[in-house]
């Protein structure tokens, strides 16, 4: 949803090009001078930020070396947080940043607001500041100039898929900071699948003791606690990054089912497989309702955000169609075939979770068929432009829902820039392509459009190692698209800003990949 754009006046040019930082502010206005940082610098805040106040020693300390002094009240020297004036109407996620050789002046109406600040910030001292040691730069200093941002999208979202290959929570905490310094702000945690269970339910412990276990290949084993789960939902808080759980039902759930089969149709284990079979959860079984809203019980406990998604793609009906208890549920609900019976099955769950105060995210496959009505505390999260271009988009504000758009071609971030060996079809895309020719940058936005989203799928057995060399450089073109306000640069500009991020992306450990064919040598690998 677009920002209501915040009121302010002052005179400047936006200067967007001369601008360290990516996503690119909405305003850059640069001034002569410089403010240094300096030993025993203050940093103060008002009512609020505390938080963020901390953070930002936390981060200059650990690279400059330097100590710093806290303070509650306004100071005329040093770095101050202070809380916007209503006239200013900044927008929660809003920010003004001023830097003057005295005083760097950090205004938003809430701590998230002063995060991006931060976040703004640090990418205008040397990009050392970002080492996790101690340096020896002499001058640790920012050119003078006044920034005002605000984001373009309210939701904006990177997806990992840890059902295919589970990570590390050192890799999931890794990837927050990094969405962090993006200024993302939704974590959508693909936490099943067709080869893994990786979720602990109290409840049902054979979704982990047996489903966690149910694919042989290297990093296709392990599942997360609810301790786990609970320690990174609230690393996720610390940086304003929202957690939202997906339990992709009633297809992609082959491990669930290997687990406890008597919520198939034929109460049979089925096998685990790569992408997706018609063996899916038995719609026509009242105990399998009575099995998912238990799991939807711990999984509201476990996460407090206001959304949950519950996957819908991908479900062929082979074995609904030839079910005695789902053709016989089709008849009672007086249904017409086996698609409107996922939609049943789609929105007793949703209203299930619609009593827990939870909106429910599905993927746009519910929303093809002409006519359906869903609950009103749905959202439709759009992705395949492949096969079906627009068409969920369009039907979902058709309908009424709020949309997340997320094409497949130019958001998968593990379709690589070259081919890869492992896929059968040649799904790749470059930095350039995002850029200019992703179908969910939509230029004027629909206000039921709550944002974007990015997403990395580990099927063909994309392990950690691999992750990072797909998503970097070009979630820079993403996170450009959810974030930045107003007249974009040319590609070859941004791509410039891009290059210019490559030592802080080494300085952060990551590995990165190539952003354009033109990038990739003859030695470089995907694997």
């Amino acid at each position: 949803m677009m920002k209501k754009l915040f009121f302010f006046t002052f005179l400047c040019c936006s200067l967007v090009m001369n601008s360290q930082i990516l996503p690119s502010p909405t305003q850059v206005d640069v001034h002569n001078g410089v403010f240094a940082l300096k030993n025993n610098c203050v940093i103060s805040y008002e009512s609020t930020g505390a938080q963020t106040a901390n953070y930002l020693i936390s981060q200059l300390k650990r690279s400059t070396g330097f100590d710093f002094k806290i303070k509650t009240k306004s100071i005329k020297k040093g770095i101050l947080f202070k809380i916007a004036d209503t006239e200013l109407n900044l927008g929660k996620e809003a920010y003004l940043l001023e830097v003057t050789p005295k005083l760097i002046t950090i205004t938003a109406s809430s701590e998230v607001g002063m995060f991006y600040a931060v976040q703004s910030l640090l990418q205008l001292f040397p990009v050392e500041v970002f080492s996790s040691a101690k340096q020896s730069i002499k001058k640790w200093e920012v050119t003078c100039q006044i920034i005002i941002d605000q984001p373009k999208y309210a939701f904006r979202s990177f997806m990992l898929d840890s059902g295919r290959q589970f990570q590390s929570v050192e890799f999931i905490k890794r990837y927050l900071d990094f969405m962090a310094l993006l200024k993302m702000n939704v974590f959508h945690w693909h936490l099943t699948e067709g080869q893994g269970w990786r979720i602990e339910i109290k409840k049902y412990p054979l979704l982990t003791s047996v489903g966690s276990n149910v694919a042989k290949g290297k990093e296709q084993n392990g599942f997360y606690t609810q301790e786990d789960i609970r320690d990174i939902v609230a690393y996720a808080k610390s940086k304003h990054i929202t957690v939202i759980p997906e339990i992709d039902v009633p297809g992609h759930s082959e491990a669930a089912l290997t687990a406890y089969p008597e919520y198939t149709c034929f109460q049979k284990a089925p096998e685990s497989v790569m992408s997706f079979s018609s063996h899916l959860f038995c719609a026509g079984n009242e105990n399998t309702y009575d099995f998912l809203e238990n799991v939807l019980d711990e999984i509201c406990e476990l996460f407090p955000g206001e959304y949950i998604h519950l996957g819908g793609d991908e479900a062929p009906k082979k074995d609904w169609n030839r079910c005695e208890k789902c053709q016989n549920k089709i008849v009672v609900e007086g249904l017409h075939n086996s698609h409107d019976l996922q939609l049943y099955f789609s929105k007793r769950l949703a209203n299930y979770l619609k009593k827990k105060n939870k909106k429910v995210i599905f993927w746009g496959d519910v929303v093809y068929q002409e006519g359906t009505k869903l609950p009103d505390n749905v959202v439709v999260e759009w992705w395949n432009w492949r096969r079906h271009k627009d068409t969920a988009l369009k039907n979902a504000i058709k309908r009424g829902h709020q949309v997340i758009a997320g094409s497949n071609y130019y958001s998968y971030l593990n379709f690589p820039v070259t081919p890869w060996s492992r896929y059968k079809e040649n799904r790749t895309f470059d930095l350039k392509t995002i850029y200019e020719q992703n179908p969910s940058d939509l230029e004027n936005p629909n206000a039921l459009v709550l944002g974007m989203s990015a997403s990395l799928w580990t099927d063909w057995h994309v392990q950690e190692h691999m992750i990072d060399r797909r998503v970097f450089p070009r979630i820079y073109a993403l996170t450009e698209q959810m974030w930045h306000v107003g007249e974009r640069l040319s590609f070859d500009d941004f791509y410039a800003q891009v290059k210019l991020k490559y030592k802080l992306l080494k300085i952060l450990g990551i590995d990165y990949g190539p952003a354009m064919k033109t990038d990739v040598s003859d030695d470089f690998k995907w694997d």
